[in-house]
């Protein structure tokens, strides 16, 4: 049981760690503000870490709907980021 629990909270740390690099990275693309850029980044790892540590547990049972969706965005998100890199 603890095992699982501590897989689930690696997958949520790993997923919302890559979402955040690749939201940073078209946030530099497009000449954000860095400062800004690092504070909202800072913003949502805290919400991440908070939400990944208090609901894994309920949540649980939808870990493979969870982690699918996470791989998806990650997905769309790297092709997004890429297309708007080739564009500027």
């Amino acid at each position: 049981m603890l095992s699982g629990l501590t897989i689930g909270l690696l997958s949520l740390i790993i997923f919302g760690n890559i979402e955040n690099l690749i939201l940073a990275s078209q946030g530099v693309v497009k000449g954000a503000n860095p400062l800004k850029l690092a504070i909202f980044s800072l913003i949502c790892v805290s919400i991440w870490l908070i939400l990944g540590t208090v609901c894994t547990q309920q949540l649980e049972s939808y870990g493979i709907y969870i982690e699918f969706i996470g791989g998806f965005a990650i997905f769309v998100l790297g092709i997004q980021s890429m297309i708007e890199a080739a564009k500027g």
